[in-house]
């Protein structure tokens, strides 16, 4: 799997039980508001919705909170109409390119809490257009293989419309076009297939290897960086060595 795919993954499984779940579910109702507020409340009419919705879910988010959330964006409250997506780009140790999707009420708070996490680890604030041309815009669906057959599940998720499929251990990794996301993800569905995660994500073109050392630096400013309020998702061109993550996942 791809670096940021498994830091994500990984990630993911220790967010589950840890004590972050809060700011989690503060990122979460955001994303929900933002995209109720563009995209209108129905989940059927409203892809990025849907996404958020699932995600949530996913996380145990309360339904009531979902609600609330929509509310927020559908009826155009102070709150919602306050928040605003921007995207920042940076290195971080070893030269690696970063992107930051946020979304913040106030672009100086967020521009000054990026710069001090990225100067204090190894990192820098990037002018706009410095990293962004290195990734793609892409629908990303993760599957646990267990036990699947891997050649039956690409060529369904082919025939469904992912562009690219590949196996690392035990997970199955699943590109599709932004516009493809939500029918590949129906289709394996409807095949019994059970979706670790489905999400649009800026994927790198080429990715940076790095040393063992760099890797654990990397790693650690990627993880500060999404612990940020205003931060929503933070991506990387990097390559971890499968030891780091390994002592990454053990912690």
């Amino acid at each position: 799997m791809g670096g940021h795919s498994h830091w994500s993954q990984i990630k993911r499984q220790k967010g589950a039980s840890d004590a972050r779940r809060g700011a989690a579910f503060t990122k979460l109702s955001r994303e929900i508001t933002v995209a109720a507020r563009e995209g209108g409340g129905d989940p059927a009419m409203n892809p990025r919705l849907r996404l958020a919705i699932e995600k949530a879910r996913e996380g145990n988010m309360p339904m009531d909170t979902i609600k609330r959330a929509i509310e927020r964006g559908v009826g155009g409250g102070e709150g919602a109409a306050a928040l605003e997506e921007i995207t920042f780009e940076g290195y971080g140790p070893g030269g690696v390119a970063i992107l930051i999707q946020t979304l913040t009420d106030n672009r100086n708070r967020t521009v000054s809490e990026l710069r001090t996490t990225l100067s204090r680890n190894g990192g820098t604030l990037g002018e706009s257009g410095s990293v962004a041309w290195q990734f793609d815009n892409r629908g990303l669906i993760t599957i646990q293989a267990d036990g699947a057959d891997p050649e039956e599940l690409a060529l369904l998720a082919i025939d469904a419309g992912a562009q690219d499929v590949k196996l690392e251990g035990d997970f199955v990794e699943i590109d599709t076009a932004p516009t493809d996301l939500d029918k590949v993800k129906k289709s394996l569905e409807a095949a019994g297939f059970k979706i670790t995660s489905a999400e649009l994500a800026m994927l790198p073109k080429v990715t940076v290897t790095l040393d063992e050392k760099t890797a654990a630096q990397a790693l650690k400013l990627l993880d500060l960086l999404e612990d940020l309020d205003d931060v929503q998702k933070v991506y990387s061109n990097a390559d971890f060595p499968e030891a780091v993550l390994m002592a990454y996942a053990s912690t």
